[in-house]
Order: C-alpha cells, then structure tokens, then sequence
C-alpha cells in the first residue's frame, strides 16, 4: 500500500473563486497529488482545501499553496466570521494509510522550516507537532487574531517557531501541525441568536463554560463546568448566507467523541433550551466509517435491524442528522474513501450483465475463482435477507437485535467475499506480470523465479481466504435456516448451496495453483487444511438442507 498523508489547508479566502483557482491549480500542480475537495464558505471568508499524498507530495503542494496564498490574498482587507491569523492560517498533516503521527510531524516541521525561510511568514506549530504544551492547542495560538499579531509577536513567548519575530502585514502568521483526523461538523439551529447558539456550544464542547458562581482553583483561575463531549470545540455563530444560527464544533478525536454523538447532544441541548436542531453540514471530508457507525446508531435507537448495505447505512445517517439541508450531500464527494475510489474494484462495479459478459469473454479472467467468491456472497446475502425479514415480522419485535445482529455479521462477510471477486483476479494478475519479467541474466531469472512464486503464494491464500470466509457463512444460513421467517427457508436453502460451490470452487483454485509451488511441503499442508474445510462444508450443507427440507415438508 502507498502511504498516504493527507493535508488541510484553510485559506482566508472564501468568496473570490479565481483567487482561490489560483492556490488549488498551485497545489495541484505537483505530481503524486490528489486534490479531494474544495469547500469555499461565503460568510467565513475561508476555503478549506483537502489534498493527498506520500509525504514528499504533501509537503510540496502545500508549500505552494501557501506560496500562492501569500502572493493573491491580502490580510489587510480581509473580514470573516471564523476566527483567523493568515493567509493560509492553518495547515494540519493528517495520517491516513501506511503513515504515522511522527511521519506527520516530520511534513509539519519540514514545511514549517521552508515557509519561514523563504516566504518571511512568521511560523506556529501546533498539536502533535507543537513544541511547547502551550502551543498544542490552536485556538491558544489564535488567540488575539490577525488584529492582535503586530503586539503578540514582540512576546519572547511567542516568539515563532520558524521565520521572523516581526508582523508581516499581508500574510499574517501561519500555523502548521499534525493532528488525527479532524471532523468539521456545523449543527443548524431554528434560531438566529448567536448567544443561543454559543449557549449549546458551551453545552456541548470539552471545554464547557466558566462557572456562573465566579469560583475560583487554588491557582486562582476561574472554575470551569465541563461539557458533555470529549475532544470537541465548539462556538455558536450566525451564517448570513443562511439565514441561521449554527453550533460550528471541531471533533478533534472521532474515536472520543463520534459525529453522531455530537450531533444528538446538540439536538438534546436545544431541546432543553426550547430550540429544535433542523439539520447539519459536514465541511470537508469524513471517513466512511463515521457514516456507518452513525447510521448503525440511528437504527439502532429505532430497534431496527442494523444489518443493511453500506449505502442505506449512509442514506440513514443522512436523512437522520439532516447533512442536506442546506444542500445536496452527495457521498462520492464527501467521503476520503470514494473520492480515493478505494472501496470497490472493476468487477463488483459491474451489473449483472456486464459481469456475466466479462466472464463470458476470452479473457482467463475472472474464472472460477472470482465466481466462486461471488458465489459465496451471494449465499451469505441471503442469510442475511432472512435475518432481516426475520428482525420486522410482526410478533417477533422483541427478537429484533437477535435478527440485527445476524444481519450485521453477515454484511460484514458479504463485503469481504465481493473484495474477494476482483481480489482473485488481482492475484492471477500477479502471476502474470510475474511470468512477463526479463530473464536475460542470471539475477534477472533469480527474481524472476522469486516474483513467480511469490505470485503462487498469494494466488493460493486468495481462494483459501474465500473458503474460510464461505464455510463460515454457513453457520449464519444454519441459523437462519433454523430460527428464522420460516416464510423464507428456502432462501436459508439455497444460500447453503452458493456456499458450499463457493467453498468447493474455491478449493478448486487451490489446489491447481499449488501445483505450481515449489515448496511442496506448503503446499501440501495449504491443500490438507483445504481439504479439511471442504469437507465440513459439506457435511454443514447437508444439516442445512435437511432442516430446510422438514420445514418445507
């Protein structure tokens, strides 16, 4: 896997878009780049832009990013509702994949040291990458704003962490860090009153509010009343462009404090205070995994069954937190994962047809071993058809998180056997290219061999994972098959007969892909645990399909 950094710049900038063209042309001039979004906001003033990259790519982009940023905006002149210092007033490097927290720190420092070299921009490092406890929160180092930078700067206190000691007037300060994965989530409120809304915020966010009673910790400092969410900020403002009041929080720590906590401590909140949340918007991007864990949440607090498809999933938590509002949400560009295209593979895209065609073509692949996986999931598709038929039938309310929880195991596995269909022709892939590189010298037929079985192994691990995954699923259609909508126990049925052909198939792939392993004892043990799972495979289908023969009668 390459590793991936993604970078999030925020330009105070939000409403001239030939301005703001310039600094995302500037960022996506550099190769190895994926720019994911651009999020301009009219009454902020400010464009939050979201790009990817290994660390050399990251760096680089966002040094020109904020190159051009100093060069076209003009801080002088500049008014917003969000609190700023600059320019580019915030830069977090973020780990995605096959990256650390010290990777990131290492872009911030790097980056950090050239602004302030080359460009005269005095510079802060924050968070993960601050170099004093005092500068690891940003709203610290804000404090004061742009407005307060030409005294603030003079302290030997803040003194920066790279370029000048001296106000640069156009540019402002820049504040660079390393963060985790930070959530922008603003909650819309049937109320124009900032006061209000800051009131919810002051419910909600960590920090909470200073105690009413004016009591004072032994260090003199005014006592503060927690708020409910841990690792959330939060401030209430009025968005002119909306016509509304908003709770704007930053989730710092999604693993502290999910989007769809925040969310219902906001709606509980305002109930409180005789207000009504109406809706929310999500600024930038969220990983997949937030909008299913929401949407989980959701169901589950309507005792439904959670057991449904990554895209109802999606589809709950936005109609249930309200992400469009204030306009469409569209998933493909809100969510890091899709607007990688890293979710689904060129087969499982395919309808039906096109992929019947695809195997259908003169082309080796997909084979056998991609049906067979299909196969699989398919079998365990209908398992999980009859949980949930089985979790709404009436009478059985009580059952429903019986029936969820089967439902949810069995989308799990269903997904991981579909990864499997495009993953078995990845692996025959892997042989090929093996097979097609230079043999001229001797070191060139050594790699060459080394890369030919080395292709084998994993072609070999593909098709056994498939029947681990499918005789597991078994014992999900044997419930099903057992204790669920006896209306359906036929579907329970021929979902053991998908997944004994997918295990049975999948052995198939197995065993002739061993034949090509030079080490015979692996392959020997890999076709003996094979043949071990084919076995109770069928002998699992025949319990199966007894039980559903005496129900059927």
């Amino acid at each position: 896997m390459r590793q991936i950094i993604e970078c999030v710049p925020n330009f105070s900038e939000g409403r001239d878009m030939q301005i703001i063209r310039q600094i995302t042309d500037a960022i996506s001039s550099v190769e190895g780049v994926t720019l994911l979004d651009v999020d301009p906001g009219k009454a902020t003033n400010r464009t939050v832009v979201t790009f990817v990259g290994d660390a050399d790519a990251v760096v680089e982009a966002a040094y020109r990013g904020i190159a051009k940023a100093a060069e076209v905006i003009d801080m002088r002149k500049h008014h917003g509702e969000h609190p700023r210092m600059g320019a580019t007033d915030v830069c977090p490097f973020v780990p995605v994949a096959n990256a650390t927290m010290e990777d990131c720190i290492a872009c911030a420092k790097k980056l950090g040291e050239r602004v302030g070299s080359t460009l005269n921009i005095p510079v802060y490092l924050y968070e993960s990458a601050a170099t004093s406890p005092e500068r690891k929160n940003l709203a610290t180092i804000r404090a004061g704003e742009y407005e307060g930078i030409e005294k603030k700067i003079l302290d030997p206190m803040w003194k920066p962490d790279f370029g000048p000691a001296q106000f640069n007037p156009q540019t402002g300060n820049c504040i660079i860090g390393a963060r985790d994965f930070l959530v922008a989530f603003n909650v819309n409120l049937n109320t124009t009153s900032v006061r209000r809304a800051n009131s919810i915020a002051f419910d909600v966010r960590e920090n909470g509010r200073v105690d009413p009673s004016g009591a004072k910790d032994a260090q003199g400092e005014a006592l503060r009343i927690p708020g409910a969410c841990k690792s959330v900020k939060a401030i209430g403002w009025f968005i002119e462009e909306y016509g509304i009041a908003q709770v704007s929080m930053n989730l710092t720590n999604i693993r502290d404090t999910p989007v769809h906590i925040a969310f219902d401590a906001c709606v509980n909140s305002a109930a409180s205070r005789g207000m009504r949340v109406t809706g929310s918007e999500l600024v930038g991007l969220i990983p997949l995994q937030c909008l299913i864990d929401a949407g989980k949440y959701f169901l589950e607090k309507q005792e439904r069954s959670i057991g449904v498809s990554e895209e109802e999933l999606i589809k709950i938590t936005v109609k249930s937190m309200g992400l469009d509002e204030l306009a469409p949400f569209n998933p493909a560009d809100k969510i890091i994962e899709y607007k990688l295209g890293s979710t689904t593979g060129k087969l499982v895209s395919m309808n039906l047809r096109a992929f019947a065609n695809e195997t259908a073509s003169e082309s080796p692949a997909p084979g056998g071993g991609s049906i067979a996986a299909y196969c699989g999931a398919l079998g365990i598709s209908l398992a999980t058809m009859v949980a949930n038929l089985s979790s709404h039938k009436k009478g059985w309310d009580a059952r429903w998180k019986e029936f969820s929880d089967v439902a949810d195991k069995g989308q799990q596995l269903k997904d991981r056997l579909l990864f499997m269909v495009d993953e078995d022709t990845a692996a025959f892939n892997k042989i090929m290219d093996a097979f097609g590189l230079p043999k001229a010298t001797p070191d060139e037929k050594s790699a060459r061999k080394k890369a030919i079985q080395d292709a084998t192994v994993y072609a070999i691990e593909v098709p056994f994972k498939v029947m681990q995954l499918s005789f597991e699923s078994m014992a999900l259609i044997k419930a099903m098959a057992e204790n669920g909508n006896p209306n359906s126990v036929s579907d329970a049925g021929v979902g053991a007969l998908c997944a004994r052909t997918a295990v049975l198939g999948a052995f198939l792939n197995v065993k002739i892909n061993a034949s090509g392993l030079d080490d015979k004892a692996l392959a020997a043990n890999k076709i003996a645990m094979a043949q071990k799972i084919a076995d109770d495979a069928m002998a699992m289908e025949k319990e199966i399909l007894s039980i559903v023969d005496s129900k059927i009668g």
